[in-house]
């Protein structure tokens, strides 16, 4: 937001995303720069921080560059919301990644003349995950009661709220043990392999750095980071008439058919309904569903009776990390 006349500078947020050796999908943002410092302390600091969040200023239908390692261009246009989105074939994607599948680029406004100040030389850094080829499986985990204490649960989401905009993201407790287990999942059986690891969660782009920042600050493995419009926050319907987690779970599927998956989520909202659709869509695909356990006994009473159901995947509702490994261990995973 421009105060007295003064221009913010442009920015461009790049999500963490996903491809394959020969296709590009890319996502992020174009904003004004509102100087969110996510170290900073202090209540003030904080509730202004998540005003800033929220009360973005996009730059709608704006045309962007994206950059390669190797010199190759490609052309974007932001939508009325300023996001834009890349899902493109373009080829020998793979020897620009380094070991563990991600691959570096850049993203620039591409303005020949601009009055508005740009923040930086114009080159906004990103990442994309290819993941490689002998990945024996991959990872898709919620983030909100999964790996962090959120209180979905809570009465009329009061936590919820008090958490996204009083707590610092360094300060958000991790459920205990998640970053250590995630990490051994990625590492796999052997110990040095490199399974992928996605993040989905029903939480805004605006949470994205601040989602980004929680994951780093307490060693959760980088992974790809898939959230949601606000434009669909009141509804999580999306194309295809089907809740947004589960498209994007089925869009990582479909991109990887010869990777197995397991799913990670809790028994508060509705993973369980999603994860059970999504093997009933691909049966042979999901290794396994893990639950965390929440406290709400008819929520609780609900995920039981779907998976008393269930008889194709192990379905497993968790207290503790530790029952997570000690049954990805009996399966042969790690």
């Amino acid at each position: 937001m421009a105060w007295f006349g003064k221009k913010d500078p442009l920015q461009i947020v790049a999500f963490r995303t996903y491809g394959t050796p020969d296709h590009l999908y890319v996502r992020g943002r174009a904003l004004e720069d509102e100087t969110i410092d996510l170290a900073k302390k202090g209540p003030l600091q904080l509730l202004a921080n998540s005003w800033r969040r929220f009360e973005t200023d996009e730059i709608r239908h704006t045309p962007l560059r994206l950059h390669l390692p190797d010199g190759r261009e490609v052309a974007l246009k932001t939508d009325s919301h300023g996001y834009y989105v890349l899902n493109q074939t373009l080829g020998n994607l793979a020897p620009l990644a380094g070991e563990e599948g991600w691959l570096p680029y850049e993203v620039s406004f591409d303005l020949e003349a601009e009055a508005h100040p740009i923040l930086g030389d114009n080159r906004f850094p990103g990442s994309l995950l290819i993941p490689p080829a002998n990945a024996a499986y991959g990872v898709i985990s919620d983030i909100d009661d999964t790996i962090m204490h959120t209180g979905v649960t809570s009465y009329l989401k009061w936590q919820v709220i008090a958490n996204t905009l009083f707590k610092r993201a360094e300060r958000r407790i991790p459920l205990h043990g998640a970053a250590a287990l995630y990490h051994r999942l990625h590492k796999g059986r052997s110990g040095t392999g490199a399974n992928p690891v996605f993040y989905v969660s029903h939480s805004p782009w605006n949470l994205y750095r601040y989602l980004e920042y929680f994951l780093q600050m307490n060693g959760f493995p980088k992974g790809p980071i898939l959230l949601r419009s606000m434009a669909t926050l009141l509804g999580r319907i999306v194309e295809g008439h089907i809740p947004h987690k589960e498209h994007e779970i089925l869009n990582i599927l479909n991109t990887y058919p010869d990777t197995p998956f397991i799913l990670i989520g809790d028994s508060g909202e509705r993973d369980a309904d999603i994860y059970l659709e999504v093997a009933r869509r691909h049966p042979g695909r999901i290794l396994a569903i893990y639950l965390r356990s929440v406290r709400h006994g008819r929520k609780m009473r609900r995920v039981r009776r779907l998976i008393a159901l269930e008889a194709e995947v192990p379905v497993l509702l968790v207290d503790h990390s530790d029952e997570v490994l000690e049954h990805a261990r009996g399966l042969g995973l790690v």
